[in-house]
């Protein structure tokens, strides 16, 4: 229920205020969320984007670093946002410091080698105190367009 209330809030929230992809559109899903029906379960706790290694990466908002440094040997960012959530990032060269404050869309950090995917890769997440949500939520939606239809009516 939680997860749920929160997916309903990041949506409203997305809606008002679009926020920034962590890399250049389109984005390209390697691997989706798929989020563990327990806390010790298996599952995807984030979405992996496609992108080659010296990839930039941009804040998705505004916020303060929570983290930059190496976990289990591979770079990780996390940024706290002002609406108390945290988005990760990794693998990654962070170019900010632990406490930084961050603007939406200032670049943050660069992709590295050695992800778990079998092309490079970015694993992005979002947490909201232990709860694991959907990433992509943040991002902004495409505009749709009403295209024109081929040939006669």
């Amino acid at each position: 229920m939680t997860t749920l209330l929160l997916s309903l809030f990041l949506t409203l929230l997305q809606a008002a205020a679009p926020g920034i992809r962590p890399l250049p559109a389109p984005l390209s899903v390697a691997r989706w969320w798929d989020p563990p029906p327990g806390p010790y379960a298996a599952g995807h706790r984030g979405v992996d984007l496609s992108a080659p290694v010296g990839a930039e990466l941009r804040a998705v908002a505004a916020g303060r670093v929570h983290y930059a440094g190496q976990v289990a040997g591979r770079g990780v960012l996390s940024l706290t946002l002002p609406n108390g959530l945290r988005t990760t990032y990794e693998p990654v060269r962070p170019l900010v410091a632990e406490g930084e404050q961050v603007a939406a869309g200032q670049v943050v950090a660069v992709l590295t080698a050695g992800s778990h995917c079998p092309a490079p890769c970015l694993h992005w997440g979002l947490l909201a105190g232990e709860t694991y949500l959907n990433p992509l939520t943040l991002a902004p939606r495409p505009t749709p367009r009403l295209l024109p239809v081929p040939g006669p009516l």
